[in-house]
């Protein structure tokens, strides 16, 4: 409110508007005629390296969020009686197969902000007890490499290689030891967008390249790893051809909008017929996982718990004493549900 040398509602997009552009006059981005000025996160995000008042604008909407959805909301979910919090999972709530949690949503308990991870700090297993935490390493990329069977992919993983790094120095040319921390991250952007369906306009802007930088890369990275563009090229055909799609244990997701007139519904169920064998098969395997590691630990009378799943990892709590044997335990399953090439 200093800075903007009058008080006003931060969280109402027009007053910022008002504010920002009418105001202080900072650079507006274009705006169709009769529609108000965009304060979206992107927009905000190239005016903020230049003035204070919006970096503080973007710290307040971290702090909203976090306080909101997080600080606020999650003490009143506490059950009085345990003194926990408890989700309820959808078993078909995602059309890709995915569990999905509400009420609150443990699946989305932010890490990659120092702050964020202060909300994450707050999440603790029993008194003397230990949070085990198990995770599958690049689960979709190894789906890619298995089903796609491109060689250099699988050549990657079968080595133990840093797979964004390999990626980075295929596409890059130049030798792994001299991909730079930049060149791995751009290259990791290109190996999940690929996955994704990303296009040159979504990775340019991702990365904040030119598009034809970024056209550039995806080219590159199809030239190096032709497999991969044959199992997108063949994935689509065979889903214009059924319109379902299939993970690799054969549960199936109908995609009716790929063969439809409007082209952005078709290339949206492109993307989404390439990525769901991918995203479903990662669902199915740690499903069976979670399936054995209860019978295991059933069978060997431990009092460890399994607690959450978030996606391809699972959080256990366990006592002291059985924190060795569990770890063991539930690394066999998790690598042992079904064998692929990698």
């Amino acid at each position: 409110h200093t800075l903007a040398g009058k008080p006003f509602n931060i969280s109402s997009p027009q007053q910022l508007g008002r504010v920002l552009f009418d105001d202080l006059h900072l650079p507006a981005p274009k705006a169709a005629k009769g529609k108000a000025v965009s304060t979206a996160a992107d927009v905000l995000d190239e005016l903020a390296a230049d003035h204070e008042i919006v970096r503080l604008v973007l710290e307040y909407r971290q702090l909203t969020k976090l306080k909101g959805t997080y600080v606020d909301a999650l003490p009143l979910l506490i059950e009085a009686a345990t003194g926990r919090l408890h989700t309820s999972f959808n078993q078909a709530g995602a059309a890709t197969g995915r569990l999905s949690s509400s009420n609150p949503n443990l699946q989305n308990i932010p890490i990659r902000t120092a702050l964020g991870r202060e909300i994450r700090a707050a999440f603790v297993p029993r008194q003397e007890w230990k949070l085990l935490v198990a995770d599958y390493s690049q689960i979709e990329l190894r789906l890619l490499a298995h089903m796609s069977g491109d060689e250099v992919l699988v050549d990657a993983f079968r080595r133990g290689e840093d797979i964004h790094t390999r990626t980075a120095a295929e596409v890059m040319g130049v030798p792994p030891m001299m991909v730079t921390p930049e060149a791995r991250r751009d290259a990791k952007a290109v190996n999940f967008g690929i996955v994704y369906g990303i296009s040159g306009f979504g990775l340019a802007a991702q990365l904040g390249i030119s598009r034809a930088e970024a056209e550039k890369y995806i080219k590159n990275y199809f030239v190096r790893y032709a497999g991969v563009k044959r199992f997108i090229d063949d994935t689509i055909a065979e889903v214009r051809r059924t319109g379902v799609t299939r993970t690799l244990f054969g549960r199936e997701r109908p995609i009716p909008e790929i063969n439809g007139r409007n082209p952005s519904a078709r290339g949206f169920a492109e993307r989404t017929a390439v990525n769901s064998p991918l995203q479903g098969t990662a669902a199915d395997l740690i499903k069976l996982a979670m399936v054995r590691i209860d019978a295991a630990l059933q069978a060997a009378g431990h009092a460890s718990a399994m607690l959450l799943q978030v996606h391809d990892e699972l959080v256990f709590e366990c006592p002291p004493e059985e924190l060795d044997a569990v770890s063991r335990m539930v690394k066999q399953e998790m690598e042992g549900v079904c064998q692929l090439t990698v």
